[in-house]
């Protein structure tokens, strides 16, 4: 059996069966639904980023923002909302306590003054370089013990999990 039949079959275990003989709808057990598996895998995941994170006094979400504006600077608030998946209300408190940190900074958009784009300050990707390192660690550590070829095809499989279901909105 090929690797994709063999994964694609792993999957469908996970799904329920959507009517049980009396009729009634039949859920996964709580711990093998999906929602659960992503969250267990997250956090076994986020377990090993964020005492690093947490000794520069930044929380996962925090680093999320630095490290988005790390990859693309002058980004506005919306823009990046989405692309961290944090809502505009918890963005906005994020924004104001990097802000506060001189971490990063907010300028004004030359051909709209009422827009602002963020970016990140020297302070900030100096943090950046200070935390690189054991991110990466952690990075080797996980690939070490999952396997750098399911974690590749863990990468994917989730890739094609979210452009699947967000082919239904488009």
């Amino acid at each position: 059996m090929s690797q994709s039949n063999q994964n694609k079959r792993q999957l469908s275990s996970l799904l329920p069966d959507t009517v049980n003989k009396s009729g009634s709808v039949q859920l996964p057990e709580f711990d093998r639904s999906l929602p659960m598996s992503l969250l267990r895998a997250r956090e076994a995941v986020m377990s090993k980023f964020i005492p690093s994170l947490k000794e520069h006094g930044l929380s996962a979400q925090q680093w999320r923002v630095i490290r988005s504006l790390e990859q693309e600077d002058g980004i506005d608030i919306s823009e990046l909302s989405k692309r961290c998946y944090l809502l505009k209300p918890s963005m906005s408190r994020i924004v104001q306590n990097l802000e506060s940190r001189e971490l990063i900074e907010r300028r004004n958009v030359a051909s709209d003054q009422r827009r602002t784009t963020l970016y990140l300050t020297q302070d900030g990707r100096e943090i950046v370089k200070l935390i690189a390192p054991k991110s990466e660690e952690r990075y080797r550590f996980i690939s070490r013990q999952f396997g750098n070829g399911k974690l590749e095809l863990l990468q994917e499989l989730l890739e094609d999990l979210v452009n699947s279901i967000n082919e239904d909105e488009q």
